[in-house]
């Protein structure tokens, strides 16, 4: 993913944590924030939780390829946090994909394809 597509910066997590809306869904988290930007920025979280590095490794780049397919049809202008929960390990890209389409779509972030 190009680099000023990614959200890096512990002070970018943080306003998330305390302004963005939350969305759940059985496999990710998805919080969302308007920025000041005219693109949107993604940022990854998978807690030590899920499992040892591999796995945690994994799910990132399962989630990050699902944003990268998904992202030409968002709506602009957001910073977007995704937190992998437990069920998400082990599970096939479709899944995750899904996972995230359906919860970005419950943001308002999908717009109408054409």
């Amino acid at each position: 993913m190009n680099r000023q597509l990614r959200l890096r910066r512990p002070e970018d997590f943080a306003r998330l944590r305390r302004q963005g809306a939350s969305y759940r869904h059985p496999l990710v988290i998805v919080s969302v924030a308007p920025n000041a930007l005219a693109h949107n920025r993604y940022g990854f979280i998978t807690a030590k939780r899920l499992g040892k590095a591999v796995t945690r490794n994994r799910v990132r780049r399962l989630m990050r390829e699902a944003v990268r397919h998904l992202h030409p049809m968002l709506a602009s202008g957001y910073d977007v946090v995704i937190i992998a929960r437990p069920h998400a390990v082990g599970q096939p890209y479709a899944m995750i994909s899904e996972a995230i389409k359906t919860t970005l779509a419950r943001a308002d972030l999908t717009q109408p394809a054409h």
